[in-house]
């Protein structure tokens, strides 16, 4: 079976830097719904267009095209008399904030970067955010998606 849209697709892969140093060694396959639902890297989905089990790929992607680019204004640093005394660097949390003018809620994933007597640094930048890097992918299998996965638009 061809990959083409609403194939639920499972992929062996690995992400590196241009040097060629992992970043994503893929332990886990990655599994995603295929026809432009946003599960895999827009770049990435055209080049698994029309591809069979077996079958690989290597996309370069810049930033932009993958985590994003490096944001200075996702580094925020806030009193440390916000946080519990257990915070500590290398800690991850999540915060749900709403666009006061669209009502939309996002989530940001905050990684602790520094804390202090006196503050606690976060960082929101994804962490390979600013970094082009090479997705290299092998189709591990290709299924049609059911009618259930179409409609919430995820592959389970």
């Amino acid at each position: 079976m061809k990959i083409s849209k609403n194939s639920v697709v499972t992929l062996s892969y690995r992400v590196v830097d241009k040097k060629g140093n992992p970043l994503d060694t893929g332990d886990e396959p990655l599994v995603y719904l295929h026809g432009g639902y946003g599960d895999i890297f827009a770049k990435v989905e055209k080049a698994l267009e029309g591809k069979s089990v077996g079958d690989e790929v290597e996309v370069t992607l810049l930033a932009k095209e993958s985590f994003g680019e490096f944001d200075e204004n996702l580094i925020v640093t806030q009193p440390r008399s916000e946080f519990d005394e257990h915070i500590h660097e290398g800690e991850q949390f999540e915060e749900i904030i709403e666009d006061e003018l669209s009502g939309e809620e996002e989530s940001i994933i905050y990684l602790v970067k520094e804390v202090t007597p006196e503050h606690v640094v976060l960082d929101g930048n994804h962490p390979f955010a600013g970094t082009d890097v090479v997705f290299h992918a092998v189709v591990a299998d290709v299924r049609k998606a059911n009618k259930e996965e179409i409609e919430c638009q995820y592959a389970r």
